[in-house]
C-alpha cells in the first residue's frame, strides 16, 4: 500500500480538483493525507478552529482520508488588492517559500509519502495561492525525495466549453476570455487520468460539507450551489474524471499504476 499526501491551498479545493482520486485512493486500501497552505481565513485566526477547517475534516472524513494537515497560513485572497497580513500569521503568498517546502517536506518525510499531488503550472485558474502551492509543492518533493509528483489540472479547451455553457444557464460567474485561455493545462502536456465516477456520491458528498462557501458569495459559490444539488449520475458525467500533469517524469509507483493511469495517446474527453 502506498501513502499520497494531497498539497491545497484552501478548504474545498481537495474536493473540487482531487475528491474523485483521493476517495479511490482511500477505497483502495492506501493512506491519504490531505495539507492545505491556509485554512481559508481572510482576517485574523479566532479561537478554536475555524469553520473552514471543520467543514475540510468533514470532507475529509467522506473522502477516506486518514489525516489533515494545515501548514499554518492565510489566505491571501482573489481580489486585485492584496491585504496586509493578519497579526497572528502571514498570507501564504508572502510567506518564504523554503520555509513552507520544508514544512512541506517534513509532512511528506513524516509519512514517507510515495506520492505528492500538487497544482499545474499555471495554479489552475491562476489564483495567487494556487501559484504558490505549485511552487512550494516541486520544491518540497525535491527537499524531501519524492519520486513522483502529480500536479492537478483540467483540459484547457473543456474549461473554455464548461464557461460558455456556464454563461448559456446565466449562472452569474466572473470570469474573463484571456485568463480562461491561459489557465489550467493544454490536452498535449496532460499526462495522467483518473476515471472516479463510481465516487461521484462521495465527491458530491465532501462537497456539500463545505456549507460557508455554498452560502458565500465567492466567484465560484454559484456553481457549486448547482453542482450540490445535481443527481448523482449527472454530477458524475460532469465531474467524475481528474486529470493530472507527471511533474517528475517518472510515472507513478506500480501499486498506484490501476489508479494513476498514464496516457500515452492524446485523448479526447
Amino acid at each position: 500500500m502506498a501513502t499520497v499526501v494531497a498539497f491545497h491551498a484552501h478548504p474545498d479545493d481537495e474536493v473540487l480538483m482531487t475528491g474523485g482520486t483521493l476517495a479511490r485512493i482511500a477505497a483502495e486500501g492506501h493512506r491519504v493525507v490531505i495539507a492545505v497552505a491556509t485554512d481559508g481565513e481572510v482576517g485574523a485566526a479566532t479561537h478554536g478552529e475555524p469553520v473552514r477547517m471543520r467543514e475540510l475534516r468533514a470532507s475529509a472524513s467522506t473522502l477516506g482520508a486518514a489525516r489533515v494537515v494545515h501548514l499554518g497560513y492565510a489566505d491571501s485572497g482573489s481580489g486585485r488588492e492584496l491585504y496586509p497580513d493578519p497579526p497572528d500569521r502571514v498570507r501564504f503568498v508572502r510567506a518564504d517559500t523554503q520555509e513552507a517546502a520544508e514544512q512541506l517536506a517534513s509532512l511528506l518525510r513524516e509519512e514517507q509519502a510515495d506520492v505528492l499531488l500538487s497544482y499545474d503550472v499555471n495554479g489552475g485558474y491562476g489564483h495567487r495561492d494556487h501559484l504558490k502551492v505549485h511552487e512550494v509543492g516541486r520544491h518540497a518533493a525535491r527537499l524531501a525525495e519524492v519520486d513522483h509528483v502529480l500536479e492537478a489540472t483540467i483540459p484547457r479547451d473543456l474549461v473554455a466549453r464548461v464557461v460558455k455553457l456556464v454563461d448559456h444557464l446565466r449562472i452569474p460567474v466572473r470570469h474573463d476570455a484571456v485568463s480562461v485561455r491561459s489557465s489550467y493545462s493544454p490536452r498535449a502536456t496532460i499526462t495522467h487520468r483518473v476515471n472516479a465516477r463510481s465516487f461521484a456520491r462521495q465527491k458530491q458528498a465532501a462537497l456539500a460539507r463545505h456549507q460557508t462557501q455554498l452560502r458565500g458569495s465567492g466567484r465560484l459559490a454559484p456553481v457549486m450551489r448547482v453542482l450540490a444539488r445535481l443527481p448523482v449520475p449527472v454530477f458524475g458525467l460532469l465531474l467524475g474524471r481528474e486529470w493530472f500533469v507527471d511533474a517528475t517524469g517518472s510515472s507513478t509507483p506500480e501499486v498506484l499504476s490501476s489508479i494513476f493511469q498514464p496516457l500515452t495517446t492524446p485523448f479526447r474527453r
